[in-house]
């Protein structure tokens, strides 16, 4: 409860009990499958200039009048086949709420209500200035910023860190900040990871050929440019490999969600387990190791069009492994990197 300081003036403002706040943030999603919440939250994504860097005149024009006349209605139709109709929400969101309500649960244990969890979206609700201002008016004098990215990219950990940095610039008394760094070999992660695959291949009668681990791509001009986004997916799955015991031949790495017509990292994944099923592995897995949270990338694309791809070319058994979600496995490991984040600030027990 907010309160007046000692000795202050009857005038003086009230000031809410002092917390740190951990603020956790994903990529974000529409309000609905209808054209004009697709149209807002498609316009907020492809304006960004870490996800697309073309220069504005020649990139706006075309993004208003061809791609947002048109990709809201396709872009729709693949939300409404996973969306979640009981909380009317997307599958992303559902996920989010859980995780966020796992860690806070979790983290009470170890600080009590000395801190406050939250989460916001890049893109799309709840956004992050309305989340940092209410953790602010709620008490926060100190905030670390997770974005659940487990490799860092200009196009996601960049962006969302940009987005946050702009909320603190617009409150009066900004709280001091932190970062998460990409966790992308964090040995929690990698065991959450490798669990998760342990799991579904002891539910299987009949093992899988190759397990594909699929992240999402980015074109390869930005690795030429400098991002570490796909060194850091590479290492990524030979940790997993190392942490399983499994010959090289058994993980491989793949990269999806190809948009433009540029030259993106490869294999792509939609071409690769085409060629797997064409050479005899007709019996795969696919694991999207990127993710933190189950979207229309690993829900739809993966576990439809690349589904459909495999099995076109002959592919017979085709096995999708869940993102870590909100499982135990996965809330541990974020629970670990907060913890390690949070050194010199708080305390456990204290």
């Amino acid at each position: 409860m907010a309160t007046r300081p000692d000795h202050a003036p009857a005038d003086h403002p009230t000031i809410a009990p002092e917390k740190i706040g951990v603020l956790v943030a994903n990529l974000g999603t529409p309000d609905g499958t209808d054209y004009w919440s697709m149209r807002r939250y498609l316009n907020e994504f492809l304006s960004d200039r870490r996800v697309i860097d073309y220069p504005a005149w020649k990139w706006q024009p075309l993004l208003q009048t061809v791609i947002l006349a048109k990709r809201p209605f396709t872009s729709g139709a693949a939300y409404r086949s996973i969306w979640n109709t009981d909380a009317d929400e997307s599958p992303l969101m559902t996920i989010t709420k859980a995780q966020t309500e796992a860690l806070r649960d979790r983290l009470a244990q170890d600080f009590g209500e000395r801190v406050q969890v939250e989460f916001c979206m890049r893109y799309g609700n709840p956004s992050t200035s309305s989340v940092v201002r209410r953790m602010v008016e709620d008490g926060c004098r100190k905030i670390l910023f997770f974005p659940l990215y487990p490799h860092y990219a200009g196009a996601t950990t960049a962006t969302a860190n940009d987005q946050f940095f702009r909320a603190l610039m617009a409150e009066t008394w900004q709280p001091p900040a932190r970062t998460v760094a990409a966790y992308f070999e964090h040995p929690a992660y990698i065991d959450a990871l490798a669990k998760s695959v342990e799991t579904a291949w002891g539910a299987m009668e009949t093992k899988p050929d190759v397990l594909v681990a699929s992240y999402h791509g980015m074109p390869q001009r930005y690795l030429m440019q400098g991002d570490p986004y796909p060194c850091q997916c590479q290492k990524t799955t030979r940790l997993l490999r190392e942490r399983l015991g499994w010959d090289a031949d058994q993980i491989i790495t793949t990269f999806q969600s190809k948009f433009g017509p540029e030259e993106w990292l490869q294999p792509y994944t939609v071409e690769e387990v085409a060629r797997l099923a064409e050479a005899g592995k007709t019996n795969i897995a696919v694991i999207a190791p990127a993710f933190s949270a189950d979207c229309i990338e690993t829900l739809e694309e993966i576990n439809e069009e690349i589904r459909e791809s495999f099995e076109h070319a002959g592919g017979k058994d085709f096995t999708y492994i869940p993102c870590l979600n909100d499982s135990a496995p996965h809330i541990d490991a974020l629970a670990q990197i907060v913890s390690e984040n949070l050194g010199g600030w708080i305390e456990k027990g204290r």
